[in-house]
């Protein structure tokens, strides 16, 4: 089978870790026989660079003709200031999602057994390590609602949600959950936010339509509190755009490293966006110490969810426990004294354990 990736390395270390995953799909399509084909075009900084515009229309163009698409990271300090807030790197990110119709991101968070010891929480608080994902809304909340200052100098930022943009995503978490440990904790600010009064009312309803799956619902600042008191307790956890972002950010750093967490961003269709939680990490851009993983774990994602293809997305998930097992670490991960893999290094070493 061929598939067609359009691939976006965009900044920092976007291009590194990017193409450490590009080199870890070859190898799972030398050993299941399949063709990935990559057509990579601009967005972010390095497109602002060489067009002027953050997400150029031959970008779009080239994502809606793939099936399916490889992002690196955009963003850094070198546009922060240059720009006016319509053209900034990260408005690319949101053009992207827009245009492919993207509005459920899945974050997962894994504990990997070799890596308990760099997990920041107790380890009789983690146990035998946990197991979550984050769902994530993505078209509405306050990154979309009217942003204004008015005569007086208050600034606005219009928090919404429509009942169909909630009932979508809510029937993704329950599905979703079906699938996993049969369990979904909504998150809301419902004893403030009207918007979360809808969200909890909508996800109700719709959890009534699910009823072999255990529902329950958690203030926000409870579940950042709950994430790392106990993050076992978690399975899927539903959330508005705002504290979607906030909260996987918490969940990706009790994993051991930021380095290490994968997302996907899907719509109604197969096709959907594969990227790295993490930004560009303009700091440690060049270097060559960035760690791949994150980014290689998202192209698993990518073969499972919109190519189903799962031996092959099984193939990635084993590899990179087999090298971490073998006790191989990037800068991110390794203790002091340890000698760390560079950004290439980790990538052969993963390719090595896909092709067996």
């Amino acid at each position: 089978m061929n598939y067609k990736i359009a691939v976006i390395k965009g900044d920092g270390i976007g291009p590194e870790i990017v193409t450490e995953a590009m080199r870890v799909l070859d190898a799972v399509g030398k050993r299941f026989g399949h063709t990935f084909l990559y057509e990579e075009v601009l967005a972010g900084g390095a497109a602002i660079d060489a067009t002027g515009s953050c997400l150029p229309p031959e970008t779009v163009r080239a994502c809606l003709a793939s099936d399916s698409v490889l992002l690196g990271a955009v963003g850094g300090p070198k546009w922060d200031k240059e720009q006016p807030p319509e053209n900034r790197p990260e408005k690319a990110l949101l053009g992207l999602r827009k245009e492919l119709g993207l509005f459920a991101n899945i974050r997962p968070a894994t504990l990997y057994a070799p890596l308990a010891g760099a997990c920041p929480i107790k380890p009789e608080i983690i146990g035998g390590g946990f197991d979550l994902v984050v769902l994530r809304e993505l078209t509405g909340d306050v990154y979309f609602g009217k942003k204004y200052r008015d005569a007086d100098g208050v600034a606005h930022d219009d928090m919404n949600y429509s009942v169909a943009e909630v009932e979508r995503i809510a029937h993704r978490a329950f599905q979703m959950a079906r699938q996993r440990k049969k369990h979904v904790t909504s998150v809301d600010k419902a004893n403030v936010l009207e918007t979360s009064r809808l969200w909890r009312e909508t996800v109700q309803r719709v959890a009534l339509a699910y009823p072999d799956v255990q529902a329950d619902y958690m203030y926000v600042d409870n579940a950042a509190m709950q994430l790392v008191r106990n993050p076992g307790q978690f399975d899927v956890l539903l959330t508005g755009n705002l504290f979607g972002d906030i909260l996987s950010d918490e969940a990706s750093m009790i994993t051991g490293s930021i380095g290490m967490l994968p997302s996907a961003s899907l719509g109604e269709t197969s096709r959907g966006m594969y990227e790295p939680i993490h930004g560009s990490a303009p700091d440690i851009a060049g270097k060559g110490i960035a760690n791949p993983i994150a980014t290689i774990l998202s192209c698993g994602m990518m073969l499972r969810y919109s190519f189903d293809l799962s031996a092959e997305a099984d193939a990635i998930d084993a590899a990179v426990n087999e090298v971490l097992a073998a006790g191989l670490r990037t800068a991110d991960l390794a203790k002091p004294g340890e000698q760390p893999l560079s950004t290439r290094q980790m990538g052969d070493a993963v390719v090595k354990a896909v092709a067996g």
